[in-house]
């Protein structure tokens, strides 16, 4: 047909599209157009086949379509340890459980994790996600260059080899120094890779085991490459008290007082805070993640005691991260549902978090937080086009009135069909195209077994039932 714009997809006929844009347009029947990457048009089907043409189409009958998730928080190196961390309190799941597990891991074994995290990811949805460093970041971004998503990429720091909590293992213990040289020659390297579907951040892994001087100058070279620092921060009654025992404050309060706070700073957890630390927050509007399946695992009381529904209505950018597979599922429709209906439960609310904060916790406010709310997050023309299309013909999604609330309270990741990275299909039918998952997951058999070896199995798998 003459007079006709061309691009590279459109997908059509799109039962409901939630765009989640600056007016939270939800459309029906709708279709996409995307060209050299970018969304280039949204709107009813009928209008949109009137004006484009393209080499591909795909239809979305049958479909809900989101913004692509953005998980804020993810330790990739994690992905083999479900089930090494069971019932267990902060202190033991890190010293005793999770420490002495990424203290054994080669950079075979890390890239392996990354490899199985990345399958899983994305077929739940997630088109970029925040890691908070591992000793084998460069294992990681192969992994997860190759399989088509985005992901914000750091090191792991720690200067201080004890605190109250414990002793970190040998192979994890580095001198300032160390470990602000790795954290610039990372960040040089990795500010904008792979098309741009790589950045990096700053990162030190907790405040406890961190120096003033680690902390302050992670920040400063943060601020040199125009990005931000990230840290765990108030995930546990113990952690608290273990930087008020060492250095006189609470976390956020020493925060503060290094003068590191403000909104290129995300903290992940925040949940223990003291009435101050609140208001300092709101001041400072760093993002906040809330990571419910974490601390309902683990028992931290971040849903219990946290203040995120308040501080998201105080203005504070609040998203959304699964953490690691040692406390089960890494999954964000799921994630969604935990911190939606926890919240609900502890405030004895039905009003407290909506579906519609939980999608945008685990979409543009997950933008917000990786630095990236100008390019994805949301289905807008002009930003990337990564975008989600669930199959809502099956049975936890209907019948289906409220395409929020379904997907939020009923559905899981398992229900996702296509998933689409700047326009490029990286999941088809609920298969990665980009990476081999059957051959992924048999070096995951492998991989259990020779990461096994290494650690003290029966100290760290406590089976209450007899194995025969």
């Amino acid at each position: 047909m003459t007079g006709m714009n061309d691009a590279d997809l459109i997908v059509r006929s799109i039962d409901w599209l939630i765009t989640v844009d600056p007016t939270r347009r939800i459309i029906r029947d709708a279709a996409i157009v995307v060209k050299a990457g970018k969304f280039v048009a949204i709107g009813k089907t009928a209008a949109i086949e009137q004006a484009w043409r393209a080499s591909k189409v795909v239809d979305g009958t049958g479909t809900v379509v989101t913004p692509g998730f953005v998980d804020n928080h993810l330790h990739a190196s994690f992905q083999m340890s479900r089930g090494l961390a069971d019932e267990a309190n902060a202190a033991s799941f890190l010293y005793d459980h999770m420490y002495p597990y990424e203290g054994a891991m080669t950079e075979e074994d890390v890239h392996l994790s990354a490899s199985l995290a990345s399958v899983e990811l994305l077929r739940h949805g997630v088109t970029c996600f925040i890691d908070p460093g591992n000793y084998h970041p460069d294992a990681t971004v192969r992994a997860v260059a190759t399989s088509g998503t985005r992901m914000v990429v750091s090191c792991s720091c720690f200067d201080k080899t004890k605190s109250v909590l414990g002793l970190l293992p040998e192979s994890m213990i580095e001198t300032t120094a160390h470990g602000l040289a790795k954290t610039e020659e990372m960040l040089s390297k990795y500010s904008s890779a792979h098309d741009g579907r790589i950045t990096a951040s700053a990162s030190f892994r907790g405040l406890n085991n961190s120096s003033d001087e680690l902390i302050t100058g992670l920040k400063s070279l943060s601020q040199k490459y125009g990005t931000f620092l990230q840290t765990h921060a108030c995930f546990a009654c113990s952690t608290h008290d273990a930087s008020v025992a060492q250095s006189g404050m609470a976390e956020v309060e020493r925060l503060e007082s290094l003068g590191v706070l403000d909104d290129k700073t995300l903290l992940v957890h925040s949940g223990w805070l003291e009435p101050q630390e609140i208001a300092t927050l709101v001041k400072r509007k760093p993002t906040l993640v809330a990571a419910p399946s974490s601390s309902l695992h683990n028992g931290y009381g971040n849903i219990m005691v946290g203040k995120l529904p308040e501080l998201m209505a105080l203005g504070v950018n609040v998203s959304l991260g699964s953490d690691h597979a040692s406390s089960g599922i890494v999954d964000m429709v799921q994630e969604m549902r935990n911190v939606a209906f926890g919240y609900k439960e502890v405030r004895m609310n039905p009003r407290v978090m909506p579906p519609e904060h939980a999608l945008e916790m685990a979409t543009i406010n997950g933008a917000r937080g990786a630095g990236l709310a100008d390019r994805i997050g949301s289905i807008e023309v002009g930003k990337d086009a990564d975008m989600v299309l669930f199959d809502a013909t099956v049975p936890e999604w209907q019948p289906l009135y409220n395409p929020v609330s379904n997907l939020v309270y009923s559905a899981t990741g398992n229900t996702v069909k296509h998933v689409f990275v700047a326009g490029d299909q990286v999941l088809k039918d609920g298969r990665p195209t980009k990476i081999d998952q059957d051959a992924i997951m048999r070096e995951v058999t492998k991989g259990a077994v020779r990461i096994a070896s290494r650690l003290d199995m029966k100290k760290i798998v406590k089976l209450l039932w007899p194995v025969e």
